[in-house]
């Protein structure tokens, strides 16, 4: 039985909460003196981590849709990919303020001493080049290569999570669950896995 289309409106518009409620968040923290004492490094730091959350939910949306076959997982598709090159442009916008205090001159140098803003900068423009053809548009001009070219989100994915790797050494209890959790949505896309997942959903559908 389809479900009205009030539920599905209501879905995409309590994900965009869901997405936006953590930056309200972050910012009345900082606003109220309660993000420790250097509150631009805790938005950066936060803001960065929340990116890689978006991302990763977005990666999810494939596996759900074919486990469930429940439409609201592909209408939040391109909701989610916006708002994960969102956070990642407020991330770059953190670092600029904060870190660099608008100091242009100590970019380069910050390049050089720090590779990891390369590997960050890489990620970000292929977010940057994945949100610009995520209209119909763009899946209409390029055809098949669309679904070639959204593909390298698990290349992006690899880049953020070295991008996060140097940035928490200290921390690799953290930064292994991350790449746990991506290295199985990338399983979960190899085509016999893949395969797998409608046969499942049968499964689970019979033993209820």
């Amino acid at each position: 039985m389809p479900m009205p289309a009030t539920i599905f409106t209501l879905w995409r518009t309590g994900v965009f909460a869901a997405a936006l409620l953590p930056l309200v968040w972050w910012g009345w923290q900082v606003a109220n003196n309660m993000a420790g004492p250097e509150p631009g490094r805790y938005l950066l730091l936060n803001i960065g981590l929340g990116a890689l959350w978006l991302l990763l939910c977005t990666l999810s949306l494939t596996p759900l849709t074919k486990l469930t076959r429940w439409k609201g997982f592909n209408l939040i598709r391109r909701q989610l990919g916006l708002w994960t090159l969102a956070y990642a442009v407020l991330h770059l916008i953190c670092y600029v303020l904060f870190i660099l205090g608008l100091d242009w001159a100590r970019l380069g140098s910050e390049i050089v001493n720090r590779p990891y803003i390369i590997v960050g900068m890489l990620a970000l423009l292929g977010l940057t080049i994945l949100g610009v053809t995520s209209n119909r548009w763009a899946m209409r001009k390029l055809g098949k290569r669309w679904k070639t070219l959204h593909k390298a989100s698990y290349l992006i994915l690899a880049l953020v999570l070295l991008h996060f790797l140097w940035v928490v050494r200290a921390d690799m209890q953290e930064w292994f669950v991350y790449a746990l959790t991506g290295t199985l949505l990338l399983c979960l896309r190899i085509p016999p896995v893949s395969r797998t997942l409608p046969k499942l959903r049968q499964r689970l559908k019979q033993s209820v």
